[in-house]
């Protein structure tokens, strides 16, 4: 099965424009269920000959060029391989991704609007990528070299992002009026995106890469910065926020409370 994959990786790294290919996901680390996907990142430089894409896909396999899937997931394949199962390409412009580590660098990150991620895209995911996964085919070095550059968690961003719990206070305020109003699917978005900001703060408190909202609550709620019970209060939250202003308000309340919690552990942290 791996072997299949490994020559696919090969393949793609010879298509013009494509600079290498990386093993992402869980099979990436090692926390993989046998009918796991295999997600690969085709890392691409200007000059990509989408032809020669559709080539190694294969007849019948829609390939997406760059922008096709949303501004910050550029593009790719969805494949059924046989001996292999699902294989997901994944394009990424190497460039965009030197530029947003230099961001990352200097404390800078973007949180953008794209399908497939309910609380938005947010950009140090690029960098976390090629940090957390693994090189299959590299002709140049250029994945190897980074993936060696980019281990290290800049301090800039991890202080960036534990500043940026401001907006989680902020959210709730929102929340009280809508909460008032009995607005809850006001009051229900401020609480994801609320606690989405908290996750990612903790992530970047333990100095580790944050790739997307899949599985964060749980493992956040695991890291040393998190508060007693940031878990179980955060879910009690989301799953049932309430119907009518008074109920909403009580929710929005204990929020804040789990705010304040989780600001004042990251900076005794």
């Amino acid at each position: 099965m791996r072997t299949i994959v490994e020559a696919m990786a090969g393949r793609l790294a010879a298509v013009p424009g494509v600079v290498g290919v990386m093993l992402g996901g869980s099979r990436a680390r090692g926390e993989h269920r046998p009918d796991s996907d295999w997600d690969l990142g085709v890392y691409y430089r200007a000059g990509l000959d989408q032809d020669a894409l559709r080539a190694v896909a294969g007849p019948g396999v829609e390939v997406t060029g760059p922008g096709g899937w949303g501004p910050w997931v550029d593009g790719g394949a969805w494949l059924t391989v046989e001996g292999a199962g699902r294989v997901d390409w994944i394009l990424r412009d190497l460039d965009r991704v030197d530029r947003v580590r230099a961001d990352c660098l200097a404390g800078r990150y973007e949180v953008g609007i794209q399908a497939g991620h309910p609380l938005g895209f947010w950009s140090p995911c690029y960098v976390g990528e090629l940090a957390l996964g693994e090189v299959l085919a590299d002709p140049s070095g250029a994945l190897t070299e980074r993936r060696a550059a980019y281990g290290a968690y800049p301090e800039p961003l991890r202080a960036a992002l534990i500043g940026g719990t401001w907006e989680a206070g902020f959210l709730l305020d929102g929340a009280a009026k809508g909460a008032v109003r009995g607005d809850t699917l006001y009051v229900a978005l401020c609480l994801s995106r609320a606690v989405g900001v908290l996750v990612q703060a903790l992530y970047a408190a333990d100095r580790r890469w944050c790739l997307n909202e899949k599985g964060a609550l749980a493992v956040a709620e695991a890291l040393p910065g998190a508060p007693d019970g940031f878990g179980p209060r955060a879910r009690a939250l989301l799953a049932a926020p309430g119907d009518g202003p008074a109920a909403l308000t009580a929710t929005v309340d204990a929020a804040r409370a789990l705010v304040d919690d989780t600001v004042a552990a990251l900076r005794s942290g």
